[in-house]
């Protein structure tokens, strides 16, 4: 059975065809003597059955690496960090690792190390920090192959791979201009955040270049009560902006909750963008036009990079970035209007 277009061989798939284990795949890949000759054949046929063409992951298993990666993050309560792991994962696999997870809670982040004390990893990717500290340091110190995936530093140590957040900003505030918008807000993330910063330049800039002011510049946080608060307030002063960009898809949810709570519509009374393009963004009604930060695409550079970097081909200030794209569904409108315009 040859491999299937479009499928990736692992070496995985060559253990479970030949019977034995992934240690023994490897020893045969990387011609180690201490392997049986009966062993090494059913190993060898099975890679010429599936097609497999070993990769420079697969033969460092037995060569003193561990074959294992793992993976820092702040919070699994974020479906789009959630789709950038899944793809890191199916991506190492298909290369011969396995994924550790860690999940920093911000104070001292002490349990998150275990996962590269001792060289228990070959390589760390590190999703969303917001500064360097003895974290990396660490990593730095032992040697550690790392790469910075969604980076909040202006100046990132090591290779990394980001969003342009002033390109989705921009995208968000053109749509609005677009339809005709001229009193448009934005509801901010927090300002310690680049991305937040970003998005707000982003949004900015569209409306200088129409000759536009915004409405209001609203401070917040990534959470739907933020955009419930604020939203709330303005109904309740009586003024109302045509037009909001919020910085994530939970602000907007909060806006179009409290938009829906006093009796106005979405997008009749109020247009509505948000940024991430999270499960929400489709589940809720309307569906939110939102500007999508690329999960797959993300995953799969963040993946090159730290392969390289791991087969010692790093360029420690290498940084890729990658565009948004704007989804437009039914929570913006022309003024006054409707999903049809």
């Amino acid at each position: 059975m040859k491999e299937r277009a479009g499928m990736k061989i692992s070496i995985f798939d060559v253990a479970k065809k030949s019977g034995l284990s992934v240690v023994t795949v490897s020893r045969v890949i990387n011609n180690a003597p201490s392997v049986r000759p009966g062993n090494r054949e059913k190993v060898l046929r099975a890679m010429r059955e599936l097609g497999y063409h070993p990769s420079a992951a697969a033969r460092s298993l037995a060569r003193g690496r561990t074959g294992v990666i793992g993976l820092t993050l702040a919070t699994l309560q974020d479906s789009f960090f959630d789709a950038v792991v899944k793809e890191i994962s199916d991506r190492l696999a298909e290369q011969g690792y396995f994924l550790a997870l860690s999940v920093e809670t911000g104070a001292g982040g002490g349990a998150g190390r275990l996962i590269f004390e001792e060289d228990r990893v070959d390589g760390v990717i590190v999703l969303s920090p917001m500064q360097e500290d003895g974290y990396e340091l660490e990593l730095l110190r032992k040697r550690i192959p790392y790469i910075l995936l969604d980076n909040q530093q202006p100046s990132p140590s090591a290779p990394s791979v980001v969003v342009n957040n002033f390109k989705g900003g921009y995208e968000a505030a053109r749509h609005l201009i677009g339809l005709g918008h001229r009193e448009i807000a934005h509801i901010a993330g927090p300002g310690a955040y680049l991305s937040s910063q970003d998005r707000e330049r982003g949004f900015l800039q569209a409306l200088g270049e129409a000759g536009l002011a915004p409405w209001a510049i609203e401070p917040g946080a990534f959470d739907i009560e933020t955009g419930y608060r604020i939203a709330s307030a303005w109904i309740a002063a009586g003024k109302l902006p045509g037009a909001v960009f919020a910085a994530d898809d939970h602000i907007a949810l909060g806006v179009v909750d409290a938009c829906k709570n006093a009796g106005l519509r979405v997008p009749r009374d109020l247009s509505v963008v948000g940024f991430d393009d999270q499960f929400l963004a489709t589940a809720m009604r309307p569906a939110l036009t939102t500007v999508r930060q690329p999960a797959d695409k993300i995953a799969h550079r963040g993946v090159e990079l730290l392969l390289s970097a791991i087969g010692g081909e790093s360029r420690r200030h290498v940084k890729i970035q990658i565009d948004p794209e704007l989804i437009v569904r039914d929570s913006t409108a022309a003024p006054g209007g409707n999903v049809n315009g």
